[in-house]
């Protein structure tokens, strides 16, 4: 029991993770009690428990759950952090706790999620519970639905989404189990208390029974609006305002709060997409078309079927509509038009403000069809009208309906009527602004004097609708002329209309409006606001707003100016007046003389026709007094105008008189109610004298007094016409001076632009120069009113004039038009006549447009024309663009309708060809000048096209797309381009020029607008995530803009926005959020309009300097915008947006100097072994692609975000080049000075230049590769190792890059595959360029070729992965490629290997075509002519290939060192292909004859390179100290990479540099100490031995004879050494990998050592040997003991026939054999005796018992006794069936010795006689053999057939037929295919010949006994049966030529063996080989730290250590020839001298 309560002591959370229930449930009880002590919810207490909270809730023990159910949820209702498990938990309590069969368990889990939901969490609980939908388990189902139903009951809808549960409702309805339906029955009925109807319409399509079910449920809900009864942390403070309030009693506002809620669901929204388009008929466009009616009847019905959905997805539905209003227009068959009438009102339903685009067609043909009498067809009809007018505004179809308005046929007239009638019930007085009332008044005023009763019924509604809408205020101006009865019935109507919207909109308006406001704010008043909110945002209207405009509207339309008077009249309320006057008759001259004479004095009139001039003077006097006291009202202007025209009049020659005439009549004008009448009978006179020199300022004195009492539009047109009459020049150049002061004056409202623009082109041609001079004067004050479209009037003048108008036009360029001063006074009476003014702008603001001469188009815009700009040649569609510009071009002002046009152009905004996207775009842009405000009905259909535009990656293309995006705007204003998601649509797309540059527009337009569509809410999400776009500038666009999406929105709705976004995300936006706050401007405000207004005619004046330039306001409509400065011509804008565009940057870049100084690349502890394990983990994406896609990108950046400053992420990721060379030139400065901050980076650093090697700019890719050389230069210094993950994403992309077509790039990228095989093998290299080869380019194949066979060459055949076979083979293919480079490249690889390899090379090939292979020979020949080439290049080719790369580095051992380590690595891997051994020494020395003949031609390193490594011999203090970074990869990485790492680390255990050597071997150490990473050597310990005793021979031999050495150096050294060994050899099952030949390697060394008379006169030297002693004795306890004891074997039998050999050593030998031998009765069981048994029988063959007995001491033969002895005594008879090993068994005395001891074993214990043993034995083994020979032999089969044992069962199956040649193999092999029969028989064959007559290659403790003294004490010719460690059998042959390879290698002459005699006599007899010593091991072995050494190549291994690297290239037979080498040397260098 003691065990099971050890859990007390435990800490809480660690009881919470306790197996046993007990504890666990302890731990949740305390855990509990700890979450309710804990008070601050962010205490670090909670942390502790993060990952533990699943499972409290997933517990396996149902008791124990529930309690962690309860402290889960106290956990979450508390703790700060709970929210970061919402995913985890809930997921958990869905799947382990909804399942319980305790409710107690459901009610916490249910409890648990809610809690979830109040912390903020709802959508991520919502998505777990709707994933629990899916679950098969019935009761998780139901619990889920019921989370979901108490969770909308109490959080309500607004945190609850319905749209997912709404969406899995008719499923959760046909379930199979009645408790889940009848739980959606209860769902849905909760459900419809939210949201009511709206949750009609997806139901449709359950079960009838059902459905009736839920409608009885329905209708006992209450009525009421429900409220939510619970609230979210953030809404508490809400809830409690809710109390308070309730306690009050006044529970109102609540009420209020939450009553929007119940509207605000939209069944709409509730419901699925449906994708139509593609299920329309195949045919369905040629049915349609169709001659039979049937056919186009079934055509439509297929499509009214699809509109019956819903809900229809966005599409191009163009040609449907198309098709279907054709049918509407023209089809014959009525049926058909209703039929197509309800597929359109199918078509507008399902897509709501998607078809809004569409509406402009469709509206004018089916009001046309109206004409239609048939009920049921007009009924479709208006149901089609009526739906599509929901899909759009009254504004966009405006202009067609009031076109229908004037048709003859009353049916169509009545119908329009309607339709406005019911059009306007659904507008407010905000969508129904005056500028659009106007126009339709007019139209129905006609109406209601039609003669047809039902057309003058229907206008009378629509006017009564208007007036319930908008408010009387508002009509009345337009209802001045109706009489009262009319006025009653539209009175009448107005109270019978039912608004759509309700009233509220209507009252509101007029309460406003009806307050008197003091000044000029009424401009602030509802409709004030509203006019330029909704639709004067369009036209801006602040243009004209002067109360001048009032009479003036009308006028200017060419109407009658008596109807101008009575619109005015009623505009100035009803001033009777007025009103009378302005119609004043003209009097008789008789009744004027009355009047007058009523007035003035008699005299007075008695003398005006006096002769006298001075009773005229005197007479005018008195007249001036009379009328200076004159009332007003008493005043008969026209009378006394009359006077003063009598004779003389205006033909008066007195100018003092006619001065004092002028003066009255300004007089009379300004005094009195002035009718235009008495103007006429003036202004002629006036005009005749305004060039008089004495009375010219007097006349136009009196008319500007008379343009302030009729206007100065009437005055002006008035007096043009006169002046232009007149023949005088002067005359006429003085009005024009006039005319230019007076619109200064009054400001330009109401002018008539037509008739000045024709009077001023006939003064302009006018022969007087003073009257051209006035003319341009006069434009160029008009040009500030009207802007740049007036020029277009004049471009037909003479160039001459043309450039004086510019020049005009210049000057006023950027000024303002100053505040009119005159005009205003006379009405300015009361307050409402403000409100007026107020509302006018809009008309003011049309004005100017609306003067112009607009031309019909579209008969010009032809089918023809359409269809070449649609056309497949780009030729053909540039000359129709060119037609139709030419059309705009010459029309100047066009009307809005031009038929098919938009679409064609919509179809060249995304043409292949960009220059017809460019001209498009132009086109476009005259288009939006030409049309001017009308174009606003074209946003939807093409203005949203050119938005998409923006997002083109060409700069020009989105400059010209943003100019005529502002072009188009100027005309529109913005709300058409906010409403609907079109915008949002495109802010959606993730493309990151249309993101950047459609948010730098929408930062530049929202700021000026008073106010916007709700729509712009749809912006929002996109707008957050541009925010974390992974592109620079979009961020920086997007954050510039959030202050004035703020502006519109508010914050609030901004940061409920967050809602969707995640955790992450959503605290860095609501951070940005809260800056944007700070930074949020004010909306423009409404007084400011108001000042405008008080200064009259020129508001625009005032708005433009605030916001307008003078470009912008295009034929005068002014879009309010910052910067007056602009405009020139429209191209102005497009380049002062790039302008500004470039110059943020730098903005931005003065702004964050400061912070670009820390580090460019932080150093992330652990980040990149992190960022592997993910990778490989596929936590993230691979980077693998054929071109990077965004994901990749993005996960890039994120990745950089953390270890890359900002800055320089910003630069590295932005979209223009620059930025990237910007960034790479910053990184080159900071390569030297982070180091450690580069290689932390280096896979992200290397990932990003992948990308750069996409870009298409070459400057980038020059400036990476440059940056790339640098970087791999300072890694090999850095002695770094690429990693696998590091190497893979980023060779194949730098290889693409090898194909470019320009030299240059080539070159550096061969360059840095150079550098790369210094930190990266070159056999793992090879792989990848072998993949290169197989690309479509041909110049890639070709160079990858190449560089092939650089490595070939460097490196040897071992580079060529995975065979060199199969590499060759491929390389072979390309010999046939088409391209000669290819061909070329493929033939001089597989040269080069020749050259390296020989004829052996044909082999590797394989078959060739006849052709190939004759293109082959040929070049191997050719290169055979030429027998110094190849060496000659080799040796120039190598040094240059590591030279080029040590050039630039700066450490002392780089250099000509490398080219010795490459060298070596060639050296080294030909060890693998003996045959190439001769080709290396002729090479050797071929050069070194060359370079000593021929010391000047061949400049090449060699000399250097061998004094290089003397130095290193001679002076190892010199090398330079490695860093620890030498072995950088750290063993943390160990599993992502450990391999190569590892093999890298053993291959420095192996340098000859002391301190290298102790890093690495403590770097093992700590691996080798940690039972968690220890593992990782595995698979590495022979080669680490290998290393080592190689470590141990350099120290005896070199290190030990150095006397500069510091002796306390090689103590360390020894002692690291030997810790290493015994850590390793405490661990059993890494001691166990150790091989047999490593093993005895390795006690040679440790012998060795002990024996080293050097070692014990250190003072430490005692210490080491007692050391060595312990390790010795774990060696030969810990490892694999067959290994070990054959090791000892082989190692006695070596050191005996070594003559040099000590005595000592072979005595200390036995001691071991002897220790194993005690050993032997525990480990007997698991000792291969076969094995030991064959061993024992080599050396009593190589040892007779003869020669044993002559040696000096007995030990040897005593010890081979008591081995024999002990196993006999262990395995009895036994023994003697494991000596199946032994081949002739008659070759040694042990079977017999064995037999001896047997029988003497067996006469011990009194059994049978010696013979019978034997037979027995022999019987035994004969009998057991036959039974089990079936089996036996299937056990063979089965090894052959094995991969692995393939040769080791064919060398027994060989063995086995011997022993028993009568045996039958014949059963196994029939069942088997040939092809393996045919195998069996030739491996048996080969087998045989290896053997016959091949003696077995003795073992010799070296090849001659100089060897221990001067080179390597290592056998270099014991080889094994048992291959290199895996068992494969190898014949002897093999060794024999391998032996005489490197005899022939280390000078030795392979005939004089005459000095070993056992050695040549042994080999004439067969013989088994023996085992694989570590010469032979480092076959294998070093090819793999080869690999680790080819990236490093340092001169670590001076040259003793290069001898034993196992290619035992040592000049061996003396130490001559080391003495000879450096003779030949020292000539050389002084030759060189």
């Amino acid at each position: 029991m003691g065990d099971d309560s050890e859990w007390v002591k435990l800490p809480v959370d660690q009881k919470c993770e306790h197996k046993l229930w007990k504890a666990r449930l302890s731990g949740y009880e305390e855990a509990l009690k700890i979450f309710q002590k804990i008070k601050d919810e962010k205490s670090p207490e909670w942390s502790k428990f993060l990952g533990l909270i699943k499972k409290f809730v997933t517990d396996s023990n149902a008791v124990v759950q529930l309690k962690g159910l309860e402290a889960a949820l106290v956990y979450v209702e508390n703790a700060h952090v709970a929210g970061k498990t919402t995913g985890e938990v809930v997921s958990g309590v869905v799947s382990k706790v909804f399942n319980q069969p305790k409710a107690k368990a459901k009610e916490l889990g249910i409890e648990i999620c809610l809690m979830y939901i109040e912390i903020e969490k709802g959508e991520a609980v919502q998505e777990e519970l709707l994933k629990g939908l899916d679950n098969k388990n019935p009761k998780i189902i139901v619990a889920c639905i019921e989370t979901l139903r108490k969770a909308l009951s109490e959080f309500g809808s607004k945190i609850i989404l319905l749209k997912p549960i709404i969406k899995v409702l008719p499923k959760l309805f046909e379930s199979r189990e009645k408790a889940v339906r009848d739980e959606a029955k209860l769902i849905a009925v909760e459900i419809y208390r939210w949201i009511r109807d709206a949750l009609r319409p997806p139901l449709q399509s359950i079960n009838s029974v059902q459905l009736k079910e839920l409608e009885e449920e329905w209708v006992k809900l209450p009525t009421g609006a429900p409220k939510p009864s619970r609230f979210l942390r953030s809404q508490q403070e809400l809830e409690a305002k809710l109390e308070q309030q309730q306690s009050a009693g006044g529970d109102a506002e609540g009420g209020g709060d939450d009553g929007d809620e119940v509207p605000q669901i939209d069944a709409y929204e509730l419901l699925e997409a449906v994708e139509i388009l593609s299920k329309l008929p195949k045919d369905f466009y040629d049915k349609i078309e169709a001659k039979k009616w049937q056919e186009r009847k079934e055509a439509l019905e297929a499509v009214e079927v699809l509109v019956k959905n819903p809900k229809l997805e966005a599409g191009d539905y163009a040609d449907l509509v198309k098709a279907l209003k054709k049918v509407v227009g023209k089809d014959t068959n009525v049926m058909l038009v209703a039929l197509a009438a309800k597929c359109l009102t199918g078509l507008a339903v399902g897509l709501r403000k998607k078809f809004g685009q569409y509406a402009g067609h469709v509206v004018p043909t089916i009001l046309e069809k109206f004409k239609e009498k048939k009920p049921q067809v007009v009924q479709a009809l208006q149901e089609a009208i009526d739906a599509i007018f929901l899909t759009t505004t009254l504004q966009n179809i405006s202009e067609d309906v009031l076109a229908v308005m004037d048709n003859k046929n009353p049916t169509i007239k009545q119908q329009t009527s309607l339709f406005i009638a019911r059009s306007f019930r659904h507008c407010t007085a905000s969508t129904l602004p005056k500028s659009l009332l106007k126009p339709f008044c007019a139209a129905l005023l006609k109406h209601i004097n039609d003669s047809a009763p039902e057309v003058r019924d229907a206008a009378f509604e629509a006017l009564g609708t208007a007036l319930k809408v908008v408010g009387e205020k508002a009509v009345n101006p337009f209802l001045a002329d109706v009489d009262k009865l009319k006025l009653d019935k539209i009175k009448e109507c107005s109270e019978k209309v039912e608004l759509v919207h309700g009233k509220k909109a209507g009252l509101a308006a007029d309460k406003k409006e009806f307050k008197p406001v003091p000044g000029r704010a009424a401009a602030s008043g509802a409709t004030g606001d509203k006019d330029t909110k909704d639709i004067s945002a369009p036209k801006p209207g602040p243009l004209k707003k002067a109360p001048a405009t009032k009479p003036g509207g009308p006028p200017k339309k060419g109407k009658p100016a008596a109807l101008g008077g009575a619109g005015s009249a009623g505009t100035k309320n009803k001033k009777g007046l007025e009103t009378k006057e302005i119609v004043e008759p003209e009097l008789s001259i008789e009744v004027c003389e009355e009047k007058a004479s009523a007035v003035l004095p008699a005299t007075c009139i008695q003398l005006l026709d006096s002769s006298n001039w001075k009773e005229r003077l005197a007479c005018m006097e008195e007249f001036q007094k009379a009328v200076e006291l004159m009332d007003r009202t008493e005043m008969p202007c026209q009378a006394l105008v009359r006077m003063l025209a009598k004779k003389p009049g205006w033909k008066e020659t007195n100018f003092q008189v006619m001065q004092m005439k002028l003066h009255i009549v300004a007089l009379i004008a300004q005094k009195g109610n002035f009718s235009k009448t008495s103007a006429q009978i003036v202004l002629d006179g006036l005009v005749d004298k305004i060039g008089d020199v004495k009375c010219g300022n007097n006349a136009k004195e009196a008319m500007t007094a008379i343009a302030e009492a009729c206007m100065l539009p009437w005055t002006a047109e008035q007096v043009m016409s006169m002046a232009f009459l007149q023949k005088n020049p002067k005359n006429q150049s003085e009005t024009l001076n006039w005319l230019s002061n007076a619109i200064k004056e009054f400001g330009f409202s109401g002018l008539n632009v037509k008739a000045f623009i024709s009077n001023v082109k006939t003064a302009l041609a006018a022969t007087n120069p003073a009257v051209r001079t006035s003319a341009i004067t006069l434009l160029g004050v008009m040009y500030l009113y009207v802007g740049p479209s007036l020029r277009m009037f004049f471009e037909d003048e003479k160039p001459a004039l043309l450039s004086q108008i510019d020049a005009e036009f210049e000057k006023m360029q950027g000024q303002n038009p100053p505040a009119p001063t005159r005009g205003i006074s006379k009405h300015s009476t009361s307050g409402t006549d403000e409100g007026e003014d107020g509302d006018e702008p809009d008309d003011g603001g049309n004005d100017v447009v609306d003067l112009l001469p607009r031309t019909e188009i579209s008969d010009k815009i032809t089918s023809e024309l359409v269809s070449k700009i649609g056309d497949k040649n780009w030729k053909i569609r540039k000359e129709g663009l060119d037609e139709v510009a030419g059309i705009i071009n010459e029309a100047k002002f066009i009307q809005p309708n031009i038929g098919e046009l938009p679409t064609a152009l919509k179809g060249r905004l995304n043409d292949s060809n960009k220059i017809l996207v460019q001209q498009t775009l132009n086109i476009l842009q005259q288009l939006a000048v030409a049309m001017g405000p009308n174009i606003k009905q074209h946003v939807k259909n093409l203005g949203i096209s050119i938005i998409t535009v923006l997002g083109d990656s060409k700069n020009n293309v989105r400059a010209a797309a943003l100019a005529t995006v502002n072009a188009w705007a100027e005309q529109t204003g913005m709300k058409e381009w906010l409403e609907g998601e079109d915008l949002s649509e495109e802010l959606k797309k993730e493309n990151p020029f249309l993101r950047q540059e459609l948010l730098g527009w929408l930062a530049e337009k929202l700021p000026t607008l008073r106010s916007t569509p709700t729509d712009l809410i749809l912006c929002v999400p996109h707008l957050y995530s541009c925010l974390e776009d992974r592109n620079g500038d979009v961020r920086k666009k997007a954050q510039d803009a959030l202050p004035f999406f703020m502006m519109h929105l508010g914050y609030e709705k901004m940061a409920k926005a967050t809602g969707k976004l995640k955790p992450t995300s959503k605290d860095q936006v609501l951070a940005m959020l809260e800056k944007a706050k700070a930074n949020m401007p004010a909306k423009p405000a409404a007084p400011a309009k108001a000042t405008s207004k008080s200064v009259g005619g020129s508001a625009p004046a005032k708005f433009q300097p605030a916001s307008a330039p003078v470009e912008d306001s295009v034929s005068g409509t002014v879009e309010p915008k910052p910067d007056p400065k602009k405009a020139k011509a429209l191209g102005v804008s497009s380049k002062a947006k790039t302008a500004q565009g470039k110059k943020v940057p730098s903005k931005t870049s003065l702004k964050e100097d400061e912070d670009k100084s820390g580090p460019i690349f932080i150093v992330v502890p652990n980040g990149k072994e992190q960022r592997m394990k993910d990778e490989k983990g596929l936590k993230v994406l691979k980077w693998n692609f054929t071109t990077p896609r965004d994901e990749y990108i993005e996960q890039l950046k994120t990745q950089m975000s953390s270890c890359v400053a900002k800055w320089l992420q910003d630069e590295m990721f932005h979209s223009d080049f620059q930025h990237h060379n910007k960034a790479l030139a910053v990184m080159v400065d900071h390569l030297e000075s982070e180091k450690e901050g580069v290689i932390g980076c280096l896979d992200l650093i290397l990932k990003w230049l992948t990308l750069r090697f996409f870009d298409t700019n070459t400057s980038v890719l020059m400036k990476a590769l440059e940056y790339l050389k640098l970087l791999f230069t300072l890694l090999s210094e850095e002695e770094y190792h690429l990693t696998e993950n590091e190497a893979s994403s980023f060779i194949p992309y730098l290889i693409l890059k090898v194909g470019e077509p320009k030299d240059v790039i080539r070159k550096d990228v061969r360059a840095i595959l150079n550098r790369m095989c210094l930190v990266y093998p070159a056999s793992k290299m090879f792989p990848f360029i072998m993949e290169g080869t197989k690309s479509k380019n041909s110049k890639q194949r070709a160079e990858c070729l190449e560089e092939l066979g650089c490595l070939v060459e460097s490196y040897g055949m071992n580079v060529c992965q995975p065979t060199p076979g199969k590499a060759l083979k491929e390389i072979a293919i390309h010999i046939g490629d088409r391209d000669n480079a290819v061909r070329n490249a493929a033939l001089n690889t597989i040269v080069t290997v020749y050259n390296v390899h020989g004829d052996q090379v044909f082999k590797l090939i394989g078959t060739l075509s006849e052709k190939d292979m004759s293109m082959l020979e040929e070049r191997i020949k050719r290169s055979a002519k030429r027998p110094s080439a190849a060496p000659v290049k080799q040796v120039e080719e190598k040094p240059q290939r590591t030279q080029s790369i040590s050039s630039n580095t700066n450490m002392l051992r780089k250099g000509p060192a490398e080219d010795m380590s490459s060298r070596l690595n060639q050296a080294r891997s030909m060890s693998g292909h003996p045959e190439a051994a001769q080709m290396v020494r002729r090479e050797f020395q071929l050069d070194l004859d060359e370079i000593e003949n021929d010391n000047g031609t061949v400049r090449c390193e060699m000399p250097e390179l061998v004094q290089h490594k003397l130095d290193d011999i001679f002076e190892p203090v010199l090398i330079p100290e490695p860093k620890i970074r030498a072995v950088s990869p750290h063993f943390d990485d160990m599993h992502s990479n450990t391999a190569s790492t590892i093999n890298f680390i053993i291959s420095q255990v192996a340098s000859g540099d002391i301190n290298t050597s102790i890093q690495a071997l403590t770097q093992i150490d700590e691996v080798l100490r940690q039972e968690d990473k220890a593992e990782a050597m595995s698979g590495h310990i022979d080669q680490f031995l290998i290393a080592t005793f190689m470590q141990l021979r350099l120290i005896y031999n070199t290190h030990m004879a150095d006397e500069k050495l510091e002796k306390d150096e090689i103590i360390k050294l020894y002692s690291c050494i030997i810790g290493n060994m015994i850590s390793l050899f405490q661990i059993e099952s890494l001691a166990r990998e150790a091989s047999t030949g490593v093993l005895k390697d390795l006690m040679h060394g440790l012998i060795t050592l002990m024996l080293d008379s050097r070692i014990e006169d250190l003072e430490e030297g005692q210490q080491v040997i007692r050391s060595v002693n312990l390790l010795v004795v774990k060696v030969l306890e810990k490892s694999d003991q067959t290994n070990i004891l054959s090791a000892l074997l082989v190692l006695l039998q070596d050191s005996l026939l070594a003559t040099a050999s000590s005595p000592k050593f072979s005595e200390l030998v036995m001691k071991c054999l002897w220790r194993m031998v005690r050993l032997l009765p525990d480990t007997i069981n698991s000792i291969n005796l076969d094995r030991i048994l064959l061993d024992i029988h080599i050396f009593m063959k190589v040892f007779p018992k003869e020669k044993l007995k002559q040696c000096k001491s007995e030990f040897p033969i005593r010890t081979l006794k008591t081995l024999l002895h002990t196993l006999c005594k262990l395995k009895g008879p036994k023994i003697l069936d494991h000596l199946t090993m032994i081949d002739n068994k008659n070759e040694s005395e042990l079977e017999a010795h064995l037999c001896r001891m047997m029988k003497h074993s067996m006469d011990q214990t009194g059994s049978k006689s010696d013979k019978e043993t034997e037979k027995g034995a022999s019987r035994i083994d004969e009998k057991s053999s036959k039974a089990k020979v079936n089996d036996f032999l299937a056990e063979i089969f089965k090894k052959i057939g094995s991969k692995e044992n393939t040769k080791e069962g064919l060398a027994e199956l060989y063995e086995y037929k011997k022993k028993y040649s009568d045996a039958d193999i014949e059963p196994f092999l029939k069942n088997s295919s040939q092809f393996f029969q045919s195998y069996v028989e030739r491996g048996l064959r080969v087998i045989e010949m290896e053997r016959e007559g091949k003696g077995r290659i003795p073992i010799s403790a070296g090849i001659s006994p100089q060897m221990e003294v001067t080179c390597v004490p290592t056998p270099t010719s014991t080889v094994s049966s048992i291959g290199n460690t895996n068992g494969e059998e190898v014949g002897p042959s093999v060794y024999l030529e391998r032996l005489k390879i490197l005899r022939q290698r280390c000078g030795l002459d392979n005939t004089k063996q005459d000095d070993r005699p056992p050695l040549t006599s042994l080999l004439s007899k067969p013989a088994v080989p023996t085992v694989a010593s570590s010469t032979d091991m480092l076959h294998s072995k070093l090819s793999q730290l080869r690999e680790s050494r080819e990236q490093h190549q340092h001169s670590d291994l001076d040259s003793n250590q290069t001898h034993s690297s196992g290619t035992m290239t040592t000049s061996s037979s003396s130490t001559a020839n080391i003495d000879d080498l450096k003779k030949r040397l020292e000539r050389i260098k002084s030759s060189r001298k």
